[in-house]
């Protein structure tokens, strides 16, 4: 594959997952500089998990630009890089209150887990608690009792419900989200959820008539 569709398509993803995050996250009025800087590790975190759905192997493009291996080791290596920073964001969220004044941040933390009637509080206990199965699930993955076929359906069917959940909580209730971001993430997820049913359901139905 020539070298240049290869930094194109890097660029691409560059641009789409980290650079248009950045900039759409600049547009918005400016807090101090701890939240800022976690609320942007936070944005870029679930953007370039986002990526993951294009970094699999159910981008058929990708298996025509990179070597498969390589496309699956970098998956493994973004995914237990970008997990923990994400699955940490409800306790990041509270970070900021141990430097202010008159603000118990375990209080604080507490009531906003515990919160059940907003709806966007739920949602992202559900993405937390879905993300946690998926990195659980995809690390041990040789220890539980299942085909690899059976393994990769559940991981992909939790994984889209995943993205969609956790897509809906960010617009929902995100401190940064404005139209532009909004519309960027419902575009990627919709492009993820498609390549998901598609490798799944179709496959599986094509497997079936044969």
């Amino acid at each position: 594959m020539s070298l240049n569709i290869k930094v194109l398509y890097t660029l691409l993803s560059l641009v789409l997952f980290i650079v248009l995050p950045i900039i759409f996250f600049s547009l918005e009025p400016s807090r101090t500089l701890l939240k800022d800087t976690i609320s942007i590790f936070t944005i870029i975190s679930f953007f370039v998990l986002i990526a993951q759905f294009f970094l699999s192997k159910i981008n058929e493009s990708i298996k025509k630009v990179f070597s498969f291996a390589k496309v699956v080791k970098w998956h493994k290596v973004i995914a237990y890089t970008i997990l923990p920073i994400l699955l940490f964001h409800p306790f990041l969220i509270v970070l900021p209150r141990f430097f202010e004044v008159g603000v118990n941040p375990f209080e604080s933390f507490i009531k906003m887990i515990t919160t059940f009637d907003n709806l966007g509080v739920l949602l992202g206990l559900l993405a937390w608690v879905s993300m946690l199965i998926l990195g659980l699930t995809s690390m041990f993955r040789d220890k539980l009792n299942m085909s690899y076929k059976s393994w990769k359906i559940f991981h992909g069917i939790l994984s889209l419900f995943f993205i969609v959940i956790a897509a809906w909580h960010t617009i929902d209730i995100g401190r940064h989200m404005n139209i532009l971001m909004s519309a960027l993430i419902v575009i990627l997820v919709f492009v993820s959820s498609a390549l998901i049913v598609k490798s799944y359901l179709f496959k599986t139905k094509k497997g079936v008539e044969r």
